[in-house]
């Protein structure tokens, strides 16, 4: 039984920016971004699913229907579609990783955040970090552990399962 439009329309304000960016990342096409997202709210629309995260949900649907329309398009030769497929999905994946540990990093405390970026994006030691922070080593590791802990705590809760 299909959504109310208002329903619908929620969704679509809501999840509408974050599909935009993961199917941009998946396939830099203007294009095709607006029509797969598009798609995406009409299956939502259509199918009332009753998915317990709903972003995982979009962003599934998202990366099946992209991943479809690449292989309808059978231009290239067996061999290399096959090739440019696994590639095309990998980076597909990369791009949907971003986006979910930056959403889980938006959920993490202040304090953790900050360590994590530290410590993991930006490669500093745990010396680095305590001059950077101005906290005691002992603290910059503390956090370090919990972060990381509240991290696949987050994770789990988003359906991330890998």
């Amino acid at each position: 039984m299909p959504l109310d439009d208002e329903a619908v329309a929620e969704i679509y304000r809501e999840h509408g920016p974050m599909l935009r960016r993961v199917v941009w990342r998946a396939t830099s096409d203007a294009n095709r971004v607006e029509d797969i997202v598009q798609e995406v709210i009409l299956r939502v629309w259509k199918q009332a699913p009753e998915a317990e995260n709903l972003r995982a949900y979009l962003i599934t649907t998202a990366r099946h229907l992209i991943v479809d329309q690449y292989r309808a398009a059978g231009r290239r030769p067996q061999q290399a579609q096959l090739v440019e497929v696994a590639e095309q999905d990998s980076a597909l994946d990369r791009a949907l990783d971003q986006v979910l540990v930056e959403e889980a990093l938006g959920r993490l405390q202040t304090n953790h955040r900050e360590i994590v970026r530290c410590l993991y994006y930006e490669r500093l030691t745990v010396a680095e970090t305590s001059v950077r922070v101005g906290v005691p080593e002992g603290t910059v590791k503390s956090r370090a552990y919990y972060a990381v802990r509240n991290l696949r705590v987050i994770l789990d809760e988003m359906g991330v399962t890998r």
